[in-house]
């Protein structure tokens, strides 16, 4: 088994900045890409950012040259550094990871959720 855990979410004022992190633990042998996802009421959850065991990065336009993903392999950790956030960037952020557990197999990881509000 494995979980993860989001930390870091809250309400920041238009243009402020929030750090979100997402540990990883349990049955894990590797890990893959992780990455942040949003999901707003009523839409599809989308991509905010992803990044690789060997660090390579992508964004969503939305949010290119805002945010900054990274991770610590080490700690089993990838966290979203936000800045110059807006009120559209308002929603639930859950971060994913794909595990190799010690039983070999593969599998998607989802984090619980964090919400995120921008509003003045």
């Amino acid at each position: 088994q494995v979980q993860l855990v989001e930390s870091g979410g809250g309400l920041v004022q238009p243009g402020g900045s929030l750090s979100l992190s997402c540990a990883a633990s349990g049955s894990i042998f590797r890990i893959d890409t992780m990455g942040w996802y949003r999901q707003a009421p009523g839409k599809q959850r989308e991509l905010v950012a992803r990044i690789t065991s060997g660090g390579s990065t992508n964004y969503a336009d939305s949010v290119k040259g805002r945010f900054t993903i990274s991770r610590d392999n080490a700690k089993n950790t990838v966290y979203l550094q936000m800045n110059s956030l807006k009120p559209e960037d308002t929603t639930v952020y859950y971060c994913k990871a794909r595990v190799q557990t010690t039983g070999w197999a593969w599998y998607d990881y989802w984090g619980q959720g964090t919400q995120v509000t921008v509003s003045s």
